[in-house]
């Protein structure tokens, strides 16, 4: 899944990309990436339709939001002050792909009530 949302965060380079991550019992299921509506290299918006069909798709599968990801193009993959501000599920991880430079760099935050910490990340090899 990691791969998954790399490859979206290079393919939609220089514009930011964004998805939501299914999760089970605190574990990643499946990924749902969405189109950026805002098309912007310095911010996300999801469609309220896409994000509508992503949290219907999540509840037939009887599976909670387990993260919101997107990309930075041009910084460190550290939630800005507009991540913080749309940070509205507490209960979510918030996984920001870098990809300003050569190497990907992901990690996971999370943002309640204005308050960013890290949050440890673990990947399984499949």
């Amino acid at each position: 899944m990691v791969d998954q949302i790399v490859a979206q965060a290079r393919d939609e380079a220089p514009d930011e990309c964004v998805g939501i991550i299914g999760a089970r019992d605190g574990r990643a299921v499946t990924v749902f990436p969405v189109r950026n509506a805002a098309a912007s290299p310095l911010r996300y918006e999801i469609d309220p339709r896409e994000q509508l069909r992503v949290f219907e798709a999540l509840d037939d599968a009887e599976l909670e939001i387990g993260a919101i990801y997107h990309s930075h193009t041009r910084s460190a993959p550290e939630p800005s002050q507009t991540d913080i501000n749309l940070a509205f599920y507490p209960d979510a991880l918030y996984v920001i792909v870098g990809v300003a430079e050569e190497e990907d760099d992901v990690r996971a935050w999370r943002i309640v009530d204005g308050q960013v910490s890290p949050a440890p990340l673990e990947v399984e090899e499949s």
